[in-house]
């Protein structure tokens, strides 16, 4: 990062010095490397401002940046009409492999966002519904989120908020009261909840009943009702926190619609009274649409007075911030309530103005399959928790061979299996939907996380083997061989700055794929462990910064690597 803020400074002095200015430099990547380390198109953009032809104009650039060359420069080059190439130095990269072996997990940090306070809200289960893989992919991706913000030096909050209260648990519970639990206690409440959604929507005895006992659990009116509501919610948090377990997520902080739904109409009463809120029909709504024709009105209380998930978000953003009072909120949903959260974003500017500009909805995209459905337990919703046991049973029988011991073989089971699922999420952009395929997911050879955390392993097999063989590691004779491998180290920080402030976990898992294949052709064609050899030690090094760097980056998309593959 240091060395590109460098280069930006001295590019914008050579243009002072030709008398001609622009608003940014940027610098990129080549997509071919041997194109260099960084280009800039600034003579395109400055050429017209100083009459001259791009190529023309960018030979004087660099006949400026020569005149000082800075020693992390080997050399300069014009390319096609005008761009203009830096090469950096074999001494640059080798001073980076020693940066790397230095700082350890530390590398690849940056101070983006030191001394901010972030608070990131993701996950979001429903109690008495089964979790579900809109959940996984919700999960996974604010996981990664909150890493990056973490590597960036802010100090990450994160949330869980659960409806356990509204029509779906009334569903529930109506089902409930007509069949006895089984063992599997997550089963029960996600068949029950599928026979009450179905009851509710084609009879219409049933309907009365359900909104009933919506009423009364809103009331706590019933003792039975609040019987089967105390341990429906109950049986719900503990298969949730299993899972998160399994993810390997720790909120700080889990938040119930029933704690935030007083604050929320209370909130909606009193701006009724300021006219953000109207009365229609019976209910209390919101015409966003005066405020912004691209949106359309919502009802925040009903006709029956219940409040609905637009006035829980009202109690929940006051909650946050009077609790928290980050310097950025961020909820991560399905793209599908995208349209829900741009009217209550227009709901909280107005009612709570002094937090809009730091509340942020994130939507990604759904989750289909390769291969058509996979295992379900209810029938027609594939569960996180079903999609999670089929990746290990996978996992489990791809290892089967490799002679590990249970306690081994349990922990690179569950490593693999959360790593083929959250890299496949995490692999593209986060607004597209996603084609989950279970065969490609776990494969240890191509475009996979287990292909990640199997690189690693090598990696760290290599240095074990050379320590039993009393080689060291050691940065300070550089192999010529090495360059391309060096290359892409340097890359890093960059790139884990970039996903933060772009939101892209995938620039990560795109880097570290294109990394992990680099070190393996350098491992298949190259003779790591050779005490004939001096440049052995700088090959070490090479295999060690590799692990370092992909280990950093693994975590940054939520993913540990096992000792053993």
């Amino acid at each position: 990062m240091e060395i590109q803020e460098e280069l930006k400074a001295r590019i914008v002095k050579a243009l002072k010095n030709l008398g001609v200015s622009i608003p940014e430099i940027v610098l990129e990547y080549p997509a071919d490397i041997s194109f260099g380390d960084f280009a800039t198109n600034a003579a395109f953009l400055a050429a017209k401002q100083a009459k001259k032809n791009p190529r023309e104009f960018a030979e004087q650039i660099r006949a400026q940046l020569l005149e000082n060359k800075p020693n992390f420069i080997e050399k300069i080059e014009i390319a096609g009409l005008g761009f203009i190439n830096f090469f950096l130095s074999r001494r640059f990269f080798a001073e980076n492999v020693a940066d790397v072996l230095k700082l350890g997990g530390k590398f690849g940090q940056n101070k983006l966002s030191k001394g901010k306070k972030v608070l990131i809200e993701y996950t979001d289960p429903n109690p008495f519904k089964e979790f579900h893989i809109g959940h996984l992919m919700s999960n996974a991706i604010g996981e990664s989120i909150a890493c990056l913000y973490e590597n960036s030096g802010a100090k990450v909050k994160r949330m869980c908020y659960q409806g356990d209260v509204g029509s779906h648990v009334a569903k529930t519970i109506w089902a409930m009261k007509k069949n006895a639990p089984t063992d599997d206690k997550a089963a029960y409440l996600g068949k029950c909840y599928a026979e009450g959604a179905r009851a509710y929507d084609e009879n219409p005895e049933a309907k009365k009943e359900i909104d009933d006992i919506n009423k009364k659990i809103f009331a706590r009116s019933d003792e039975e009702l609040n019987e089967l509501y105390e341990k429906g919610r109950s049986w719900s948090l503990e298969h949730f926190d299993r899972i998160y377990k399994t993810l390997g997520t720790k909120f700080d902080y889990f938040v119930l619609e029933s704690e935030v739904i007083d604050v929320g109409e209370e909130t909606v009463r009193e701006f009724l009274k300021r006219g953000i809120f109207e009365q229609s029909e019976g209910a209390i709504v919101f015409h966003a649409e005066k405020y912004d024709p691209k949106l359309h009105t919502r009802v925040f209380i009903t006709s029956q007075g219940l409040p609905t998930y637009e006035t829980k978000e009202l109690g929940l953003a006051d909650k946050k911030f009077r609790k928290i009072n980050p310097d950025l909120s961020i909820t991560i949903t399905a793209n599908e309530q995208d349209e829900y959260f741009k009217v209550v974003l227009k709901a909280i500017e107005l009612v709570f103005p002094r937090i809009r500009n730091k509340v942020e909805h994130i939507s990604h995209g759904m989750m289909r399959f390769a291969n058509g459905k996979m295992s379900s337990r209810t029938g027609n919703v594939v569960t996180g928790e079903s999609l999670i046991t089929d990746i290990e049973k996978m996992v489990e029988d791809k290892i089967k061979e490799r002679g590990f011991d249970e306690v081994t073989k349990k922990d690179v089971t569950k490593k693999v299996a959360v790593a083929a699922i959250k890299y496949s999420i995490l692999r593209q952009g986060i607004a597209s939907d996603i084609i989950f395929d279970a065969d490609k997911s776990i494969s240890f050879e191509g475009d996979s996380g287990p292909y990640l955390q199997y690189a690693a392993v090598r990696a760290n097999s290599v240095l074990e083997k050379a320590k039993e063989e009393g080689l060291k590691v050691s940065a300070k004779n550089p192999d010529e061989s090495a360059g391309l491998l060096e290359r892409k180290f340097s890359r890093f920080e960059e790139i884990a700055a970039r996903a933060m402030k772009e939101r892209a976990p995938h620039q990560v898992a795109t880097y570290l794929t294109d990394l992990a294949s680099e070190f393996n052709s350098y491992y298949a064609t190259t003779k790591i462990i050779d005490k004939e050899n001096p440049h052995s030690p700088y090959r070490l090094a090479l295999a060690n910064a590799f692990e370092i760097i992909m280990s950093n980056g693994l975590l940054l998309l939520g993913i540990e690597v096992p000792e053993k593959m």
